[in-house]
């Protein structure tokens, strides 16, 4: 058997158990944060596969992503579809109604919630979350607040870097790696 490579603190574990729903912003988490656009003004935009996997896996275990954006367009639409992932609002500014709305529908609450964002209207979510966690790249004010900052950037491998904490403290990374092999 080979040996499992992630390293996260115990402290960081302690806190990741007994999360049931993670929010994720998209532009600077799931994205790079650039915005591209065709020569007729369609908006493109550029994923992770490395983040789709850890999304897909995080569904495994059931922990349920749910994405909550200022944005919206057909490329994130269509990519978010592909993952499976169903609690979505898309085009929110104001993003802590939206959270609330999914706990409720979930049967959750804060506490059993993690945030992942990247820019000022990403904290009124990720403050009232058990774990709050920022890609590396993050504006300042939303590191200061974050439990776990990741090594790689948004766009780049943050979320599923993410994802492997959560999958480690559920207790199930090691079988779900297994499986692969």
């Amino acid at each position: 058997m080979a040996t499992v490579v992630t390293n996260f603190s115990a402290r960081l574990l302690l806190r990741a158990q007994g999360i049931r729903v993670v929010f994720f912003d998209v532009d600077g988490v799931l994205t790079d944060g650039s915005l591209y656009f065709t020569d007729q003004g369609e908006a493109i935009k550029r994923f992770n596969t490395l983040d789709g996997h850890g999304l897909k896996l995080l569904q495994r275990v059931g922990i349920v992503p749910a994405v909550i954006t200022g944005r919206d367009s057909k490329p994130l639409r269509l990519r978010l579809a592909a993952l499976g992932i169903e609690h979505v609002h898309y085009g929110t500014e104001d993003k802590r109604p939206a959270a609330e709305q999914t706990l409720k529908a979930l049967g959750l609450t804060w506490n059993q919630a993690a945030g992942m964002g990247d820019d000022w209207p990403d904290l009124s979510v990720m403050q009232r979350c058990a774990l709050a966690c920022a890609p590396c790249n993050a504006h300042a004010e939303v590191k200061t607040i974050a439990h776990y900052i990741t090594g790689a950037r948004g766009g780049e491998g943050a979320v599923r870097e993410f994802c492997d904490v959560l999958l480690t403290a559920s207790g199930r990374y090691e079988a779900l790696l297994q499986e692969h092999r």
